[in-house]
């Protein structure tokens, strides 16, 4: 993928990864839609994309809410767009146990990750099918390849979108979408911060592991030359990376080590 002069579309892009990878893609001198919930950080973001050499369009809504996407789709639809890219970066993480948390807030942490995330992709997918090469970057976590404790329906939502997108992959091999799992282990956001508790309350708390994480500035260099090179699967992040190949190649291992996985 060559982002120069081509239409990108990020969600997520007001904080964390998402607000790094568009600041970062900007010096590609692209033209780039800036979603996420908070218009004041959007535009923000936009007036340095803009510094960088990139034109923007701010389009704020909210992935928990099907209207508030559908309408999103089509203001981007009506305004006759050739979109190249989509990059959902949008998302919610967890911070309670399983047996504690309501089911009221398992369904939320899948609308906003799962299905406001395969509702964008299926109203754009038209017009990424148009283009001979388009790309999707779909960023999920290392605990979706496997479970972990205090994030059991968080880690769902993020297997599930491997599930979905590595099926629209094969679907789509004649077609020329590329498709990238852009899998992070613990990068230095504020995804903890704002994550839930088993009744919905916004954790609040910086996670010990995340705070010595990798920069969010380094990691969305990673993701750009892999996404540049269509790279299928794209792991970044530090030591805890490992714990992929080791459920993967050694379960048996793995299983033993899980025992011992610090939530926090």
């Amino acid at each position: 993928m060559n982002f120069k002069n081509k239409t990108l579309w990020i969600t997520g892009a007001s904080s964390g990864i998402g607000r790094a990878f568009a600041i970062e893609l900007s010096k590609k001198k692209c033209q780039l839609i800036l979603s996420g919930r908070n218009k004041g950080s959007l535009d923000q973001v936009s007036k340095i994309c803009k510094v960088n050499g990139s034109s923007t369009l701010v389009i704020p809504f909210d992935l928990g809410d099907e209207n508030s996407v559908n309408l999103a789709a089509h203001s981007v639809i009506d305004k006759n767009l050739n979109i190249h890219g989509l990059y959902h970066f949008g998302g919610i993480s967890q911070r309670s146990l399983a047996s504690e948390t309501k089911l009221s807030i398992d369904r939320k942490i899948f609308e906003v990750n799962f299905f406001g995330t395969i509702a964008l992709t299926k109203k754009i997918l038209p017009i990424l099918l148009k283009n001979k090469k388009a790309q999707i970057g779909v960023t999920t976590s290392i605990v979706g390849k496997f479970g972990f404790p205090y994030r059991s329906s968080y880690s769902a939502t993020k297997h599930a979108l491997h599930g979905f997108f590595e099926s629209l992959r094969i679907e789509n091999k004649e077609n020329g979408l590329i498709i990238s799992m852009i899998v992070p282990g613990r990068i230095k956001t504020s995804i903890s911060k704002n994550a839930i508790d088993k009744e919905g309350n916004s954790y609040n708390k910086m996670d010990p592991g995340q705070d010595k994480g990798k920069t969010a500035e380094s990691t969305v260099k990673i993701i750009v030359n892999k996404l540049e090179n269509d790279k299928k699967e794209i792991l970044v992040g530090g030591k805890e990376i490992i714990m992929v190949y080791v459920r993967r190649f050694f379960p048996s291992l793995y299983y033993y080590l899980s025992k011992k996985i610090k939530p926090f």
